[in-house]
This record gives structure tokens, sequence and C-alpha cells, in this order.
């Protein structure tokens, strides 16, 4: 016996009021409301360097990439972004700001950035990262790069670094 009821008989309909097909339970009307996934990440500095991560869990496994992951329920942003530096980089940062906003529509995605730094060089591989380095802007591996949106957010700061006003969203 299962400790869950069955399923409910869902249909596949435009609800009343709504513009688009939506999962709708054919019982009594519930839509299951199905939405973007929400990841937090930052670029974190200590002086000049930067913060990445090799991963070591797919997608992009073994491709580099900035302390991020999705968001969890009744988490603010801002925890969820030291949260990720905790378990990518064992590194405890310090949020500065928003750096930026992404929507990511092909994957259903909304991904905010933030500027973060290290108050000490105290870091070390986490469960999700392969290897983890602090790395002179110069020294960034541009063609290893996990996700667009990691050369985004490390264009982003070293643009607000120049003195650009952010926070920054998708580039053209």
């Amino acid at each position: 016996m299962s400790a869950f009821p069955p399923s409910p008989p869902f249909e596949t309909r435009i609800p009343v009021g709504e513009d688009r097909e939506r999962q709708v339970c054919r019982d009594c009307g519930y839509i299951a409301y199905v939405n973007p996934k929400v990841v937090v990440g930052s670029v974190v500095v200590f002086g000049d360097k930067i913060l990445l991560c090799r991963r070591a869990i797919n997608p992009r496994r073994g491709f580099w990439t900035l302390p991020a992951g999705f968001l969890e329920e009744g988490e603010t942003v801002e925890a969820g972004a030291r949260r990720e530096a905790m378990e990518e980089a064992c590194a405890d940062i310090v949020i500065d700001g928003l750096l930026a906003c992404y929507s990511v529509p092909h994957i259903s995605q909304v991904q905010l950035m933030f500027r973060a730094h290290l108050d000490a060089p105290t870091f070390a591989v986490g469960p999700e990262s392969e290897a983890v380095a602090l790395v002179d802007w110069a020294d960034i591996p541009w063609p290893e790069l996990a996700f667009p949106s990691v050369k985004w957010a490390l264009d982003h700061y070293e643009a607000w670094r120049g003195g650009a006003v952010g926070p920054f969203t998708n580039p053209a």
C-alpha cells in the first residue's frame, strides 16, 4: 500500500482566464503550474583574484564555473548564494550586492548573480567540485567555462569594476 494517495487525473487544457495550456485536474479543477527554477550564485573575489570551481557533476563536468546553484524553498537569494559557495568551494563569502539577473527561458531559469568577496583566502574543494582556485583575470580559462552565464557574469563584473552601473541583464 502506498503512503501517498493516487495522482489526480490531470489533462492538458487552457483554463478559464489563462492564455496557455496547463495541467488541470479533471475532478477538482486544480491547476498544476510549472514555474522557472531560480539559480543563485556569485562572482567571488579576494583582492584581484576570482574564485572558480571545476565541476565534479553533470552537466558540464570538468568545466569551470562560478559557485552557483538552485535556490531552495524557504531560502533568501543571498542565503542561497552563500550556501552554494560553501557547498562548492567550502568558502564563507560576504555578499556585496546584486550583479545581474539573467533570463534563460530555453531551460526555464532565472539566474541571480551577486558580487561577493572572501575576507581571507580560505576555501577548499567541495563535494560538487573537482578543483577550486583563485585566478587572475588573465588566467581565466575562457574556453573551459561551463555555461554562457558564467562568461556573462565575469564580463559584467569586469564592466562593474570599470565603473559601469548594474545590475546587468542578458547581453544582446
